[in-house]
């Protein structure tokens, strides 16, 4: 019997009043959804965790496998837990990674491991608050990677959707770290276009390299609503940037778009025109 099967699979959210489900994805045995008011959140697939079916979320595996060699070790922060898809990848295919994981639903991660067992092994704490308070509370530690998954268009929390957190989310980057951003936007792309000046500013104020922009290609292409994933951070500043580009877009999901720094910064320049 799946860790899933027994146990109840639905909660009330405290903070949001949000219902939160866990339910079979209906096309695999051991693929499991958590659905937040009936929308699907995330994905697990609890036999093979390297399995990321969200678009977004696989093309956030593909820079995180650039930072360092396959294998490697992370030591990772998440804003934002979901059902800890992401966490589950690093575990599987990057053994003995230290994650860090904030969320402000306090029931939450405990109802998605409890019934979503994490992979064997998997070092990773829960912090319960707001992103930006508890990174201020963390001081002295550094990442190599850290992750924001909480934006959700135009009704993002305003005090995470500006260059000063992203000024104090650099500063908690190891030399050779990433800040990588999930952006949920609606059609136009305007959030986007904002979210990826203030990190282009809050990048170049670091000193560190970005903005790369990773989405499918009929965003770009329709301006329709999406996930696209800014990324900055001298883990991402590679020496030969179309190599760069061209090993992402061959990694998919297809048909996919990526945008070097300079792409990225003249798309913004077009959004903000029209």
């Amino acid at each position: 019997m799946s860790p899933a099967s027994s146990r109840p699979r639905e909660i009330h959210l405290g903070w949001s009043g949000t219902a939160a489900r866990i339910a079979r994805d209906g096309y695999s045995e051991h693929g499991w959804v958590l659905a937040l008011d009936g929308r699907e959140q995330s994905h697990v697939d609890l036999e093979d965790p390297r399995t990321v079916r969200h678009e977004y979320l696989a093309r956030m595996t593909c820079m995180v496998d650039a930072l360092r060699p396959v294998g490697a070790p992370l030591t990772t922060l998440h804003l934002g837990a979901g059902a800890l898809t992401l966490a589950r990848y690093l575990q599987v295919t990057r053994p003995g990674s230290s994650q860090v994981v904030v969320e402000i639903e306090r029931e939450l991660p405990g109802f998605v491991m409890d019934r979503l067992p994490l992979p064997p092994g998997t070092d990773l704490r829960v912090v319960i608050g707001d992103a930006r308070e508890q990174l201020a509370r963390m001081e002295s530690l550094r990442f190599d990677l850290i992750v924001l998954d909480v934006f959700t268009g135009e009704e993002s929390p305003t005090h995470l959707a500006c260059s000063d957190f992203y000024d104090e989310a650099i500063a908690h980057l190891s030399p050779g770290g990433a800040l990588l951003v999930n952006i949920g936007d609606d059609a136009g792309l305007r959030f986007f276009a904002r979210q990826a000046r203030q990190l282009e500013t809050a990048a170049e104020r670091a000193g560190v390299g970005g903005a790369w922009t990773l989405c499918a290609e009929a965003l770009l292409d329709l301006r329709t609503e999406g996930n696209l994933v800014v990324g900055i951070g001298n883990g991402l500043a590679v020496a030969e940037p179309a190599a760069q580009q061209a090993a992402w877009i061959a990694a998919g999901p297809h048909p996919a778009a990526v945008l070097d720094p300079d792409e990225t910064a003249q798309l913004v320049r077009r959004i903000e025109r029209r």
